[in-house]
């Protein structure tokens, strides 16, 4: 028996704006068909993504990289991650 392999598509973040007085991380992230930007208010908790066209699929897994790695990501980085998804 051959185990199906699960999609997956990576995602690309580009880190453009960070502020820790304002608590909040503003980048881009990009898959092979959508592009959104996202502001991320960290001491809030609040993740904005636009446009939404799409937004319902990237949110969380979003959400979920950059809660992981919000101390290691700069201005001006590039980033990617894994969403266990086909976008």
């Amino acid at each position: 028996m051959s185990a199906k392999k699960r999609p997956e598509t990576t995602a690309y973040v580009r880190i453009t704006q960070q502020s820790w007085q304002q608590g909040k991380l503003e980048g881009e992230v990009r898959t092979e068909f959508y592009q959104w930007r996202f502001q991320w208010h960290f001491q809030r908790g609040h993740l904005a993504v636009q446009p939404s066209l799409g937004r319902a699929l990237i949110l969380e897994p979003l959400g979920r990289f950059l809660e992981r790695y919000d101390y290691q990501l700069e201005p001006g980085g590039d980033y990617q991650f894994t969403v266990r998804a086909r976008l």
